[in-house]
């Protein structure tokens, strides 16, 4: 709510002794974490508050709109009121139970909430009930929205925008997790019946169409998980209403699946459906979620999308197995160089018996999936390799004092892991192999003739260059995707001088 005066506040986590006094210029009730006075903020060390309908957010970003607060609550039950404190990043949101509330805290413990990509924390509110005057109309007028949208026959529902469309197109940033078909079920069907989903990669991007049997329902999907996170600072959800009203499923598969048609065939060799799972999804798109409580089934999603994703394969620990490498060219560097951008390289062994393969580990299944994913068909040294998961769950060492003519190297402290720090930049740029790459930690006195030269140096044609603003990044396209490859392989922390050296990865854009 604008215009809420100053409140003296003292963030203390366990509590929220809220001082609540009338402001007119909100037509709420204001309130605060504790009072400015040194006294009562000793006082207020108590252990954490009780469970209550009212929940205490704080750390929001300046511009984090009521919407934005509302959509928190949406996907747990009716959100009563709210009170925004724009100067504090604070916010109380009322729910419709303390049960929902409970839901909702419970939830938001196992995974972080976030807005505009902002971290948030929430807890209980010492307070069971936010005190409002009815005066705040457009505060009613946003909570009788949502309440529309909770029970659609409400006149009120003219209130949200007029939802054009049963069918969303998401566009999932950021996807350093794999997501599964599944994993959209899952947490769309907490806002209504999913009936058919299409994924599919579009400018080296994972994107879905799905389609709810209510436009009513589409809306409040979009309205509470647009700018979400599934996963923690990644898999960013990007949600839009389709031009399309209706979308035509032909397999289900774990690339499309309509789930008012059961018994359609498989198609291009995918495993059918389960007659099982086939009869419980014609009764209801959300029963595989029986056993799940409503506050666990989007939980249960995001934990469980790395093992979906690993489902049926050979092994589900980090290490893979690649083959057909050129035996004369590759070295346990240049794997390790090319598959360091999809996660942090322990080891490398070349197979002693069998040059043209390597064991890789990595250090997480997620890291070895995505790895594997983007890499296997890639052309490298002019061979296509592959890459599967491996049996093995790590790679062994050589023994003390056994020369194996240097095929296998440890690279557990290497500095050059790109993704030891939690919530590095790194993260959000995982794009797969590309003919563009991005290059950064360029010193002040390297001209484009140089990295031209550079790069042309390593067997490939240089197309197009462009630096940045700063000069400290640019952006260079190779002709193939396999010079490119060849590119980041050899120049990835070169030093380019002045002890600097070059950031090299592949980039979604194109000059």
């Amino acid at each position: 709510m604008d215009g809420i005066g100053d409140v003296a506040v003292g963030v203390k986590r366990g509590s929220d002794e809220l001082s609540m006094y009338n402001n007119p210029n909100s037509g709420m009730s204001s309130m605060s974490d504790g009072a400015s006075n040194g006294n009562d903020s000793k006082k207020l060390r108590v252990e954490e508050a009780p469970p209550s309908r009212v929940i205490h957010i704080r750390k929001l970003p300046n511009e984090a709109s009521d919407a934005e607060v509302i959509a928190l609550g949406l996907p747990f039950g009716k959100v009563t009121n709210i009170l925004t404190l724009k100067g504090k990043n604070q916010a109380f949101l009322e729910m419709g139970t303390e049960e929902a509330a409970i839901t909702l805290v419970n939830y938001y413990t196992t995974v972080p909430p976030h807005v505009r990509n902002v971290p948030v924390f929430i807890q209980y509110s010492n307070h069971k009930e936010l005190k409002t005057d009815s005066g705040n109309q457009r505060t009613q007028a946003m909570l009788q929205a949502v309440s529309a949208v909770q029970s659609p026959s409400s006149d009120v529902q003219e209130i949200l925008a007029a939802a054009p469309s049963p069918v969303l197109r998401i566009i999932i940033d950021n996807m350093f997790y794999p997501v599964t078909l599944d994993v959209l079920q899952q947490i769309f069907s907490k806002f209504g019946t999913v009936m058919k989903i299409i994924t599919f990669t579009k400018n080296n991007q994972f994107q879905a169409l799905l389609q709810f049997s209510d436009p009513v329902n589409a809306q409040h999907a979009k309205l509470a998980l647009d700018g979400q996170n599934i996963y923690n600072s990644c898999c960013t959800l990007r949600i839009d209403f389709s031009k399309l009203v209706n979308l035509n499923v032909k397999y289900n598969n774990d690339k499309s699946r309509d789930y008012t048609r059961p018994e359609l065939p498989a198609g291009d060799g995918q495993p059918s459906l389960d007659p099982a799972v086939a009869a419980a999804l014609s009764k209801d798109s959300g029963s595989l979620l029986g056993a799940l409580n409503p506050l666990s089934a989007a939980a249960a999603a995001a934990a469980a999308a790395g093992r979906v994703a690993l489902a049926g394969q050979a092994g589900s620990g980090g290490v893979l197995l690649v083959s057909n490498l050129n035996e004369e060219m590759v070295t346990p560097q240049s794997l390790f160089t090319l598959f360091g951008v999809y996660g942090d390289v322990q080891r490398v062994k070349i197979l002693y018996n069998k040059k043209d393969s390597a064991l890789i580990q990595m250090s997480d299944s997620n890291q070895a999936q995505l790895a594997m994913s983007h890499l296997n068909g890639q052309k490298m040294y002019g061979k296509i390799i592959r890459v599967t998961l491996s049996k093995h769950q790590t790679v062994a060492l050589p023994r003390d004092g056994l020369d194996d003519q240097g095929l296998t190297k440890d690279y557990a402290n290497s500095p050059l892991h790109r993704f030891k720090k939690p919530g590095s930049k790194n993260f959000q740029n995982i794009f797969p192999p590309s003919a563009t790459l991005h290059l950064s930690n360029i010193p002040q006195d390297v001209a484009e003739d140089d990295l031209r030269l550079l790069f042309s140096n390593t067997g490939g044609t240089v197309k197009a260059f462009k630096f940045f603003q700063d000069r400290k990044m640019a952006l260079i396209q190779m002709s193939t995707v396999e010079e490119a490859i060849q590119a980041l392989i050899d120049l990835h922390n070169y030093n380019i001088g002045g002890n600097q050296h070059l950031r090299v990865s592949f980039s979604k854009s194109t000059i």
